[in-house]
């Protein structure tokens, strides 16, 4: 194979200019040529690449090892079959083509994949808002249906009070509530002037000698009733979050519940309408199929409402149950805190706090601290 390539290197025609003009060398430049060659061959580790010259009609031999490289350009048109790469370590002819074409089909086998993974979430999404938009047209009919008084809905009348009282009970008990706060913004502001009254009085008692007395005792008048003042808000303060959990909290996740209750018994009224207009139409094999999966959906509506019916049932009998054993509490508080403050009985408003295991706030606790304000 060497005595082959040193024959037609001494004899090939190839470029003799940077213009790719080619010509004959001479027999002795010839010779030197294909000896530079064969001293490339002859490395261990020699490569050889026939890959496309700077002209289309050309091909370059590059071979490269430890010892160097030596270059020739040969014209494309003594080169007969595909172009190929040589190995000399593993003694392999391996088609330069064939290295692009399984790079060209694995880079198609992923923009497939890829393809196909966005039409997978793009089906799974249209599927979504389509069985949406069904179950929408539906509840919407039936609602209408309802309203109109053309459908008939499912009725339980035992329930349905309840749920009406406790409607009733939240909006009274916010009532309660809004005055209750407002009672404690009023009392506060009191508070308040009790404390600037007796310290105005203090003053006067220290430069109006003539009535130091008169001015010392409603002095400490005033500085008593802020004291029970204060002692009294922190009862009304804790009777007032504790309303305010009891109704905006534990009756609200109930009334959650119980919205999710009606939207369930909506989605189950209009399937068994549908289902029920489905069996009026003639039965062939059409019809059945149709028949069968709304039987389904119907069945699946079904245990869906009447799970949702038992667990607002449950949690009614929980909420009436916290909210007397809340109330009862929060009522005997109030009403002795009340009682003994207006009675002037400091001892009394003191052991009611302590009762009900209420702490009160030292003064200017609300108050943002020096750190807090840079």
């Amino acid at each position: 194979m060497t005595d082959s390539i040193l024959s037609k290197a001494a004899t090939m025609e190839i470029p003799i200019n940077s213009n790719g003009d080619t010509g004959t060398l001479p027999e002795d430049d010839g010779l030197e040529q294909a000896a530079k060659l064969q001293w490339s061959l002859d490395e261990k580790d020699l490569q050889q690449v026939m890959v496309s010259g700077p002209n289309l009609n050309e091909t370059s031999i590059v071979s490269g090892g430890y010892g160097g490289t030596a270059e020739g350009i040969i014209p494309t048109s003594s080169i007969k079959g595909p172009a190929v790469r040589y190995n000399a370590d593993f003694n392999k002819r391996i088609p330069v083509t064939g290295l692009g074409s399984n790079m060209h089909h694995s880079s198609s086998s992923s923009s497939v994949m890829a393809e196909e993974t966005t039409r997978g979430v793009a089906v799974e999404k249209l599927e979504t808002v389509k069985k949406w938009g069904l179950n929408t047209y539906k509840c919407t009919k039936q609602m209408i249906s309802e309203r109109f008084g053309r459908g008939s809905r499912t009725v339980d009348l035992e329930l349905e009070a309840q749920i009406e009282v406790l409607r009733d009970t939240k909006r009274k008990y916010e009532n309660v509530l809004r005055l209750a706060r407002a009672l404690t913004d009023h009392f506060y502001n009191m508070v308040q002037t009790q404390h600037a009254l007796g310290d105005t009085f203090a003053e006067l008692s220290q430069k109006s000698p003539e009535l130091r007395d008169e001015f010392g005792y409603n002095a400490e008048t005033q500085k008593l009733l802020c004291k029970n003042g204060e002692t009294l808000l922190g009862a009304i303060n804790f009777f007032v979050s504790s309303i305010n959990t009891l109704v905006n909290k534990t009756m609200e996740d109930t009334l959650m519940t119980i919205k999710m209750y009606e939207n369930a018994r909506l989605e189950f009224d209009a399937y068994r309408s549908d289902l029920e207009e489905l069996s009026m139409n003639p039965r062939d094999a059409v019809a059945m199929s149709h028949i069968d999966a709304a039987q389904q959906q119907y069945q699946t509506q079904k245990d869906k409402y009447e799970r949702l019916r038992s667990d607002v049932t449950i949690k009614l009998k929980f909420l009436d149950e916290n909210k007397v054993k809340v109330m009862h509490k929060q009522l005997l508080l109030f009403h002795n805190a009340i009682s003994a403050y207006f009675a002037g009985n400091q001892q009394q408003l003191e052991q009611t706090l302590q009762q009900f295991n209420i702490k009160l706030r030292p003064p200017g606790a609300d108050k943002p601290s020096w750190l807090e304000k840079q």
